[in-house]
């Protein structure tokens, strides 16, 4: 028998991904804190400790994306997605961000300005980087453009089922400005395509909580709370086609969805006044790990030793084997002085 440790709580799917990034289909958990390290490798980047995940392939090393859509949905550990995605359950489930796939991004794509999008509507929390402030420059980010955002005539209050939901309702007004943001985020990229058509890869990072204030306000069980599941499922389809369409078939959509986070460990901190313990820092007289970069450090130091010892080697048999009276220009040139003499 096979006995998995550790905690169950949400799920990662894949909405939309190109033939170039390779998913299995099974069941393997991915820890929580290695969907940063997912993202990256899909891009083709490379993370500092190895991901021993079989749900992702190798692929096409060729062929990286253009874009990587991230969207984080609390308040539920499962959603009723389409069936031909691949959806992993979440192992410790911890808070996560994808700052380190926009570094890899500002490094290596520093003079095309790749858009990089990181929004938590809910929160005002908003990053944009690079192209993404002349693109979204007229996105809704506060709590009160959003709201304003929905009383408009081209809001999707006027296509979208409300259903049980209303309209008067601060917590359901919250959700539906979540919505709203990812109908305004891709009719924005679709009116600048030709962002979607460059070299730089992009990134899109969102984070909504609206349907978990939705279950704390009705519950779970409430009609509210399953007709605004069902439109978000909705929602979360079609901006992935949208986004799919719009990079040409050659963006990565993922979903993360997980009813709360697990909190982080608490800092042990102790007050200056308490007796210090002499302590071992390595009481077994184990070696340090090296770092990832060790072996590239000592391939270019070993081979530039053996690279100079070559060097005084052969340097030093030719000025031992050197013939004064043809190799060296000094007596040649003393020579022929005298004889003019």
């Amino acid at each position: 028998s096979v006995c998995f440790l550790g905690v169950w709580g949400g799920e990662f799917s894949i909405l939309r991904s190109p033939q170039s990034v390779v998913f299995r289909d099974g069941s393997w958990p991915i820890p929580g804190e290695r969907i940063p390290d997912v993202a990256a490798l899909t891009m083709g980047f490379s993370v500092e400790e190895d991901l021993p995940w079989p749900g992702l392939a190798v692929g096409d090393l060729f062929h990286r994306p253009r874009a990587t859509v991230l969207v984080t949905v609390k308040g539920v550990d499962k959603m009723a997605l389409p069936v031909k995605g691949f959806s992993y359950p979440i192992e410790n489930a911890v808070p996560f961000s994808l700052d380190s796939v926009a570094n890899a991004i500002h490094t290596l794509f520093s003079e095309e300005t790749p858009v990089v999008l990181q929004l938590a509507p809910s929160e005002e929390r908003v990053y944009m980087v690079g192209k993404a402030n002349s693109v979204f420059e007229d996105l809704s980010v506060t709590l009160r453009q959003l709201r304003n955002r929905l009383f408009q005539d081209n809001s999707i209050l006027s296509s979208l089922p409300l259903n049980s939901l209303s309209r008067n309702n601060e917590v359901d007004l919250l959700f539906l400005s979540e919505l709203q943001v990812l109908h305004d985020i891709a009719s924005l990229l679709s009116r600048h395509k030709h962002l979607a058509k460059d070299h730089s890869p992009d990134l899109y990072s969102l984070e909504l909580s609206g349907l978990e204030e939705v279950g704390k306000r009705y519950g779970e069980d409430s009609q509210q709370f399953k007709d605004a599941s069902q439109i978000l499922v909705d929602s979360l389809q079609k901006f992935a086609d949208e986004m799919f369409n719009l990079y040409g078939g050659n963006a990565v959509v993922e979903v993360v969805a997980v009813k709360e986070f697990n909190s982080p460990l608490i800092r042990k901190t102790r007050s200056i006044l308490q007796s210090s313990q002499s302590e071992k820092e390595n009481p077994y007289n184990l070696a340090y790990p090296y770092n990832y970069d060790y072996s590239v450090i000592f391939n270019i130091i070993l081979w530039m030793m053996i690279g100079l010892a070559l060097a005084v080697i052969v340097i030093s048999y030719n000025l031992w084997n050197m013939d004064p009276g043809y190799d060296s220009i000094i007596y040649r040139m003393t020579n022929q002085k005298i004889r003019m003499d």
